[in-house]
This record gives C-alpha cells, sequence and structure tokens, in this order.
C-alpha cells in the first residue's frame, strides 16, 4: 500500500477537511473521515504507552519491547506487523472503490504521532497543512468550547502542541512533503491543486475545487463550515482577529501562546513573529465571529465534557502512574471474574 497512500497532516480546524474534500474529488483518490487507524498502533506499549487503556499496559510495553527485542530484525519486524495491519485495513477499504487508485487519509491526530507514522509509511506521499495559528484556535474555542479560549487552552494547548511538531516534520523532511498553507489554498485553489496533485503523480483535475458536487461518507471529521458551500472561500480567513480586537482577554493570551513559540517554528509554518498580529490593525470594525452550534459540535462538547481533566498534568505524575496503573490492575481482574 506504501505507494497507494496520501497523508494529510494537520491540526484539527485548520482546513483540512476542506482540502480533504478537494482531493477526494480527484477521479483517482478515494478517502474515507478521519480513520484513526495509526494512533492506536503508536501506542502499543513498543514506542510508548496508553495511560488510560483497560488492561496492564506497564507489564504489556515491557512485554512487547521483550519480545521485539528477540525477533530476527527487532524493530523492523514489529513494524512490518503493524503494517500489514495497517495495510489489509487501508487495502481492503479501497477496494470497495476499484476505479480508485490512492487512499487519503486525513486524521489531525497524525501530527502528533509523525515519527511513528513516518517510520511506518517511509513511502507515503505527506501533505501538510499549516494555517494561522491564531486562527486554528480561535476555530477550535469557538467550535467546542463556546468562544471559551481560557477553557480550551486548558483542556488542549492546540497551538503549543501541533506548531513545534509539524514544522519539524517540515524541516526534517524524512518522508517526501508538500507543505500546503491554508492561505494560499482558499484564495489560489485552483494553482494549490494543480501543485499538490503534480506531487502526487496525479494529472491535475481543475474540477475538483467544487468539492461540493462530490458525495463523502459521513464520519469522523469536521463538517462544521465545509458543507455551506461548494468550492474554497475566503470568509474565515480574518475571524480570529475581529474576534482578539473585542476581547482583550484572549489577545493576551493568544500573546501568550504565540511567545511560547520559537521564530524557526513560526518561520516553517510561513507565518513570522513579525507579520502574525497584521491583521489586528482595523479589525476592530468587524463584528466578532460567535460560537458554532450544530449536531456536531453539540457531540464533540459532550465528548470533551466527559473527558474533561483527562489530559491535565498533575503535580505527582509518578503518584498519578502508579494509582493507575492498580486500578488498570482491578479492573482487568474484575473484567476476568466476569
Amino acid at each position: 500500500m506504501q505507494d497507494r497512500l496520501v497523508f494529510v497532516i494537520s491540526p484539527p480546524r485548520a482546513g483540512s477537511t476542506l482540502l480533504q474534500r478537494m482531493l477526494g474529488a480527484h477521479s483517482a483518490v478515494f478517502t474515507h473521515p478521519e480513520p484513526h487507524l495509526i494512533t492506536p498502533l503508536a501506542f502499543l506499549g513498543y514506542h510508548d504507552t496508553v495511560d488510560a487503556a483497560p488492561y496492564d499496559h506497564v507489564n504489556a510495553a515491557e512485554a512487547i519491547r521483550s519480545f521485539v527485542a528477540g525477533l530476527p530484525r527487532g524493530e523492523e519486524d514489529y513494524l512490518d506487523a503493524l503494517r500489514a495491519y495497517a495495510d489489509t485495513m487501508y487495502g481492503r477499504m479501497l477496494a470497495t472503490a476499484p476505479d480508485k487508485s490512492r487512499f487519503l487519509d486525513k486524521t489531525p491526530a497524525y501530527a502528533l504521532v509523525w515519527r511513528f507514522l513516518t517510520k511506518l509509511y517511509p513511502e507515503a506521499k505527506y501533505i501538510v497543512l499549516t494555517r494561522h495559528p491564531l486562527a486554528v484556535f480561535s476555530s477550535y474555542a469557538q467550535s467546542f468550547f463556546e468562544g471559551d479560549w481560557r477553557e480550551a487552552h486548558r483542556y488542549n494547548p492546540v497551538v503549543e502542541r501541533y506548531v513545534p511538531a509539524m514544522a519539524e516534520l517540515i524541516r526534517e523532511r524524512p518522508v517526501p512533503v508538500c507543505h500546503v498553507g491554508y492561505e494560499e489554498l482558499v484564495q489560489a485553489p485552483e494553482k494549490e491543486l494543480e501543485r499538490v496533485f503534480a506531487f502526487l503523480g496525479l494529472d491535475n483535475e481543475p474540477d475538483a475545487v467544487n468539492y461540493g458536487r462530490t458525495e463523502m461518507k459521513a464520519g469522523m471529521g469536521d463538517p462544521i463550515n465545509v458543507d455551506k458551500h461548494q468550492r474554497p472561500t475566503t470568509a474565515s480567513l480574518h475571524k480570529w482577529a475581529a474576534e482578539l480586537a473585542h476581547d482583550e482577554r484572549k489577545l493576551a493570551l493568544a500573546r501568550d501562546m504565540i511567545a511560547r513559540l520559537s521564530d524557526e517554528d513560526l518561520e516553517t509554518w510561513r507565518w513570522p513573529r513579525a507579520a502574525i498580529f497584521d491583521a489586528l490593525e482595523g479589525a476592530s470594525d468587524k463584528k466578532a465571529p460567535v460560537p458554532v452550534r450544530n449536531d456536531y459540535t453539540l457531540q464533540r462538547r459532550v465528548m470533551l465534557a466527559l473527558r474533561k481533566g483527562v489530559h491535565a498534568r498533575p503535580k505527582n505524575v509518578e503518584l498519578v502512574r502508579r494509582v493507575r496503573y492498580y486500578c488498570d490492575v482491578l479492573l482487568r481482574d474484575r473484567l476476568d471474574a466476569r
């Protein structure tokens, strides 16, 4: 499957669904809403652990590492086994569309496990999508936290997590990478798509920008704005600036988030520090965006409320790990007893 796979690497709320829809409108590309096949594999134990798994993950990690150490080719044999699973899943899904030659996987969480992913699929094609960091966070907070930036940031500091991680991928380029900027994509979609199709080795199909003519399966993914239009629009480019211009507390948090990023990472994202707040000038005359409300955002908010606090970093990490360890063992024993 390696030469048939295309991965879109992006933070949440950066326009990845828009890009997915346009690429999926190409006659050779098949896609499915956020499969999330890779992230579980990245945390099976050999490379990392799963804190919230209902099994003895500490012992599992040690056992897997010990087992892999005894394999003839060590880690390479382990990756072959994981790749066989993913190949089967991707391949059989692609087989449902026999006229397609490429499978496109757009799952934002992959951006945080790209080192594992690129080790698993070093010959796949990678499209890295970036967007103004504050536009990303504004959309994230508006969509899932009723516009509450502080609560959104406490739950998931998206900017500080994704910008450095993805900047490293763009700079290191251990795999074939095509860097796409959201702003360029919506302002010159035909030109950007032609460049992406050339990178993928596909014939240019300019009409793919009219993604609304092509249906896509419902599933995981973000239908908040993309389904409102038939083709890319620039309407959301500077909403973040209007929001910050009307709220000093949000602006202070925004400045703090950007201050935590390195100049090198911001440059890599094509948003140098000197220009990142330029859109604020004159933005006070524009109406601030309002939180998005629909079935999708309601489901997400319920899910986030149920998981609230799961990712908070405790003061005594080791103590919490030990408590989780024994809780996992007790839960396993309880399930076995049933």
